[in-house]
């Protein structure tokens, strides 16, 4: 039967769970502009993109037509001695995001009672969250956060039921941008019970500078239910070839791999990936360019007296409530794509010098910006 003449898909549909998820905007490119060069600042993507070593380890693979190394035997023997940990203790995937879900696969879901599983998160935080826990078959528990754009740790304590299978902790949060202090995660993974699995997700960890900002991998050294998830999409610039990772004890990488997608990362990610790590400092000076170029733009908000949180990630968070769309169209006319979240507020990926100062002259001339009090 042709594809022409193919019978109408009359009563497929698809599990109740599926239509009751939202659906997950990508960053849009910018609209072209004449006389402006278009900047996208809306997918948190590093602009520098990877190291030279790494394009030549990309070009250097010929082998495609072959399987992958499904446990990503290199990858995860350089790591290990670029974290110091056990090579046995990582466990890849698709990027942090494939980790992510190789972890609610293996500890949260639906029970063969018909219960539901709980994952317990701070909102907003990362949009995947709660599609992935859907998809996965348990049930979102969200916490607000606090006005200042970080975790309400306390709250999140307080929610923690018999149900609770899996805590996320994105540090620093996305969109939100602050990271959470070493003291105040370890002070809430002491009040959890050890049963359950705290995620500490810090696909942007290598822009952090606050001196007191917790180290997933600190953690999980003390707390055997602490898996770290970490990525090389951001600082590496690696975001298309999907190459991520956790970190957890033997107890846990057990099932996660039991879990995980056969193949998920491909060999040329996992080539390039190595080459990232061993050419490290070139990644580093990287960073720092966007860190800088991070400040001033922080610091240049901050002086026209908009309101906006610490920012310890590639990107800045302005909470614009009702002005957010109007916002995000004026960037647009400009040739800026940024990343509108409804009615909440607005993110902005630090991009290249020009598109940073081409934002920041934006809103110095705009008259609703989310003010100090």
């Amino acid at each position: 039967m042709t594809a022409e003449h193919a019978l109408p898909a009359a009563g497929i549909v698809p599990r109740p769970v599926v239509g009751r998820l939202p659906k997950y905007a990508a960053g849009k490119a910018p609209v072209p502009i004449p006389g402006l060069e278009s900047f996208k600042l809306a997918s948190n993507e590093n602009p520098l993109g990877p190291v030279p070593a790494v394009r030549a380890a990309i070009a250097a693979q010929d082998d495609i037509h072959r399987y992958p190394d499904t446990l990503c035997t290199l990858l995860r023997g350089a790591l290990g001695e670029f974290l110091d940990v056990p090579a046995d203790d990582i466990v890849t995937g698709a990027g942090s995001l494939g980790a992510l879900t190789q972890i609610l696969a293996a500890f949260a879901g639906a029970n063969d009672d018909g219960s539901q599983d709980e994952v317990l998160y701070a909102w907003r935080s990362f949009e995947a969250y709660p599609i992935c826990v859907g998809l996965a078959g348990a049930r979102s528990v969200q916490v607000p956060l606090l006005a200042d754009g970080t975790h309400d740790l306390a709250a999140m304590a307080a929610a923690v039921t018999g149900r609770t299978r899996v805590i996320l902790l994105c540090t620093p949060n996305n969109p939100t941008g602050p990271a959470l202090t070493a003291a105040d995660t370890e002070a809430f993974i002491q009040s959890v019970p050890g049963h359950v699995v705290v995620v500490i997700d810090e696909a942007y960890q290598e822009f952090v500078r606050a001196a007191d900002a917790v180290n997933g991998i600190d953690m999980y050294r003390k707390y055997p239910n602490v898996v770290v998830l970490r990525t090389f999409s951001k600082a590496h610039g690696l975001a298309g070839l999907r190459v991520g990772y956790s970190v957890s004890h033997p107890e846990v990488t057990a099932y996660l791999r039991a879990a995980a997608t056969p193949f998920a990362v491909s060999s040329v990610a996992e080539h390039a990936a190595v080459a990232s790590l061993a050419n490290y400092d070139q990644v580093v000076e990287r960073v720092q360019s966007l860190v800088d170029e991070r400040d001033r733009v922080t610091a240049g908000l901050r002086a026209l007296g908009w309101d906006v949180p610490d920012a310890q990630g590639n990107f800045v968070w302005l909470a614009l409530g009702e002005d957010t769309s109007g916002f995000s169209a004026l960037a647009g006319e400009h040739a800026l794509s940024v990343r509108a979240f409804g009615n909440e507020g607005v993110r902005v990926s630090i991009g290249e010098v020009e598109a940073n100062t081409r934002f920041l002259e934006i809103c110095a001339s705009y008259t609703k910006a989310p003010r100090r009090s």
